[in-house]
């Protein structure tokens, strides 16, 4: 390891993590997260985490930051807003518009990626290691964040930062650096508030700052397989994402976002337009997002279930692509297919039907669905 340069140090680096857009910037020690993977362990084993994979694949390794720098000493972890300026809004000429959670409408992670980079090449050209860890998997960044002094963890389980709320993407920097730490833990800013317990539309937080990833809509549009049957009708209008926990908690509320954001009309994609588009289309516009095997057929079952809550079934585009994705032989279109055409009131519609009757259409086919309330 290099000597310590007079060039670098925890000043500097936040000083140049500002100066590339971050929002917030602090050092911690790199010790594990020992008491993160305990409880990392204890909700896998009761099956809060569902399927889920992330930091939950391989909590040894998303806990440990020496499993990917084995010299690191230091975390430099910062945080970069993707809070929207004004509430967003679908276009009007969208037949069923689909909305995207705030922060899957961009890819936010690639100026938070540019930042921690310039961090990095700091560190390095100062003859320190350094390697930059965002969105991958290999660190619990929350943790880091806590530990690191930019926030507290929220009721809904995301990490607030003091006046500006939890709409923020995190990574870090893993350098060997003997930077100095923040050391200062932030409180709970919390209290006694509940609403972003109340808010959530499928009573997914089960207690404070705990999610069961069974009942968690975005978590459940990223889930291989068939859509809950008893979580449809509470997705509405969300393609991607859900953002109630966030949009609902009153710190979230001031919008003093920094950065250029999307425009108002770009939180929203029409599922109609979807369902239209091929395969290579669909992962051109939407590969970005977290697709079950990168298999389009789950971006479908999305859509089909947003045209169920929102579309009226006298459109003649409606009509088009549900009774063309009844002629799937794709069972996982077909079947949300049936229930959109049973929760638009039209059963006549599911004569398009072409598909085996395997076990999960004859489910489909027996089941009691609500037909929407039009207006």
């Amino acid at each position: 390891m290099a000597p310590m340069s007079e060039s670098i140090d925890s000043e500097k680096v936040r000083a140049l993590g500002r100066e590339a857009g971050l929002d917030a910037v602090g050092v911690c020690l790199a010790d594990p997260f020992d008491d993160t993977r305990s409880e990392i362990e204890r909700r896998k084993a009761i099956g809060l985490s569902d399927t889920m994979q992330f930091t939950f694949r391989n909590p040894a390794r998303s806990t440990d930051p020496q499993r990917t720098l084995d010299s690191v000493q230091r975390l430099v972890v910062a945080a970069r807003s993707y809070r929207p300026k004004t509430r967003r809004r679908a276009d009007d000429s969208m037949a069923a518009p689909a909305r995207i959670a705030d922060y899957a409408v961009s890819d936010y992670y690639a100026p938070l990626r540019a930042g921690l980079e310039v961090i990095a090449g700091a560190l390095r050209s100062s003859g320190y290691s350094a390697r930059v860890v965002a969105d991958d998997n290999a660190m619990v960044d929350r943790a880091a964040a806590h530990r690191a002094g930019l926030g507290w963890f929220g009721k809904n389980a995301n990490l607030l930062l003091v006046g500006h709320g939890s709409q923020f993407v995190l990574g870090s920097v893993l350098t060997d650096a003997p930077l100095e730490t923040d050391a200062e833990i932030v409180e709970d800013g919390c209290g006694p508030c509940r609403r972003c317990i109340t808010a959530c539309p499928t009573d997914a937080i089960i207690e404070p700052g705990v999610i069961d990833a069974r009942r968690c809509l975005a978590w459940l549009v990223q889930k291989t397989g068939v859509f809950p049957r008893e979580y449809r009708v509470a997705l509405a209008d969300r393609i991607y994402g859900c953002d109630d926990c966030q949009t609902s908690c009153p710190v979230n509320r001031p919008a003093d976002a920094g950065h250029p954001l999307p425009t108002s009309t770009e939180g929203y994609v029409d599922a109609v337009a979807m369902l239209q588009m091929d395969d290579e289309t669909l992962l051109a516009n939407f590969g970005r997002w977290y697709i079950p095997r990168r298999e389009p057929r789950y971006l479908r079952r999305n859509a089909l279930l947003v045209i169920a809550n929102t579309a009226q079934p006298e459109d003649q585009r409606v009509e088009g692509v549900v009774c063309s994705a009844l002629a799937s032989n794709d069972e996982i279109i077909a079947a949300h297919a049936i229930w959109t055409a049973r929760r638009l009131g039209r059963d006549d519609w599911i004569a398009w039907l072409d598909c085996p009757r395997t076990d999960v259409i004859q489910q489909e086919l027996e089941l009691d669905v609500p037909v929407r309330a039009m207006f």
